[in-house]
């Protein structure tokens, strides 16, 4: 689907606000409310807007701690891969499961309420997973940037 200006921009503001009104959003990009919701829904339905989430604080909500982990496989077959990603997407505290290209296979975000439950993710679910050959984990200590979503520039 090839994106006009007004797209775009529909697009950037509801990345930055899900939650904006469709009269604020038809005012911000210059369209009235109906032909804005129009064009709302075309990009729903083209797949371009996937979901509208709320952003939570992980460590007021009890997970204050997020690392990320490094995963090798032992293989690397399709069955093999998609095995691992049905048992990670069935652990709530793995937020991320990436496949990379290169040393490691994957790289996983993991929040936990504390280390003893960040191990015990690691040592009862991550390690002894199908097909694991080795798991090397950071914790993070801070974080500078976090920016969801893509950049959005006009057409």
């Amino acid at each position: 689907m090839a994106f006009d200006r007004i797209d775009r921009q529909i697009l950037g503001l509801l990345q930055d606000d899900g939650r904006m009104t469709n009269v604020e959003l038809a005012e911000r990009v210059g369209l009235t409310a109906p032909p804005c919701l129009r064009r709302v829904r075309a990009l729903e339905e083209a797949g371009a807007i996937k979901g509208y989430h709320a952003e939570l604080d992980p460590p007021a909500l009890g997970y204050p701690i997020t690392v990320f982990a490094m995963v090798s496989l032992k293989s690397q077959a399709e069955r093999d891969l998609t095995e691992f990603e049905q048992h990670m997407a069935d652990i709530p505290e793995i937020r991320e499961c990436h496949m990379l290209n290169g040393e490691i296979d994957f790289i996983l975000k993991i929040v936990a309420t504390d280390l003893k439950a960040f191990q015990e993710i690691l040592t009862t679910h991550l390690t002894p997973a199908p097909n694991v050959a080795s798991v090397k984990t950071s914790l993070t200590i801070r974080t500078s940037k976090l920016k969801p979503g893509i950049p959005v520039s006009p057409a």
